[in-house]
């Protein structure tokens, strides 16, 4: 890897890592960074979890030190997110690197309009079987692709009836089992980068406890604007407009 390539990763894995976070959608930016810097498509895919994992693990840890704690929420959709998740990293990895990154362009377009609209806490309650349905889904999705999932969990969460803070708090730890059941199936099917991987995982951790500090004192709104531009512009560079 050059210096330039270095630097962009451990900058947008600090990035992503406050991004993912405060709200979700970090991994818009770093996947199609790990392609810039040359690393094919699914494989990209595959590497940007070992920074997601790093970042998750730090925030997680972060969020208890501030008093956050969201542990006793997770437990009950741990098992249908591990299940779609295994489901979701086995299928992917059987697509080609050119299908992966054009289906990965075109997901960031309805990715981004849900990161410009951020969820509003609504009070409610879901049954078993619609809690179970929506995080299998929530978890094949993010064993697939992983790109937006935190947007997807927060809506998911909030539209439940949780609390703003708390849900990003359970967005991170429901992230991190997503991750620890994915990570192994793209290691053994040789999906993973590790150069590139542990240089964005460096960034991805710092990151990840500043957006967990981030989100208890209140900064969001401030960061949306800037995810907004980049998305767009690396979307386009992915589906070849430019």
């Amino acid at each position: 890897m050059s210096v330039t390539n270095v630097l962009l990763l451990l900058g947008g894995g600090l990035f992503a890592g406050v991004i993912n976070t405060m709200a979700g959608g970090g991994s818009m930016l770093t996947v199609p960074l790990l392609v810039m810097a040359g690393v094919p498509g699914n494989i990209a895919n595959g590497s940007n979890r070992v920074g997601i994992l790093a970042s998750t693990a730090a925030a997680a840890t972060a969020f208890r030190r501030l008093g956050v704690e969201g542990l006793s929420r997770v437990t009950p959709v741990l098992l249908p997110v591990v299940a779609g998740a295994l489901l979701g990293s086995f299928s992917v990895s059987l697509l080609s690197d050119e299908i992966f990154e054009k289906i990965f362009g075109i997901l960031m377009v309805p990715l981004l309009l849900l990161a410009l609209r951020p969820p509003k806490v609504a009070l409610g309650a879901w049954s078993l079987p619609a809690t179970v349905l929506v995080f299998f889904g929530i978890g094949l999705y993010g064993g697939a692709f992983q790109v937006g999932i935190g947007l997807l969990l927060v809506l998911a969460l909030s539209r439940s009836g949780m609390e703003l803070v708390l849900a990003n708090n359970v967005k991170v730890l429901v992230a991190m089992a997503i991750n620890v059941t994915a990570l192994p199936v793209f290691i053994l099917n040789g999906k993973i980068a590790w150069g590139p991987a542990l240089v964005l995982a460096a960034g991805f951790a710092v990151g990840g406890a500043l957006g967990a500090r981030f989100t208890v004192t209140g900064g969001e709104k401030v960061i949306r604007p800037v995810l907004a531009l980049a998305v767009l512009a690396l979307s386009g560079r992915l589906l070849g407009l430019y």
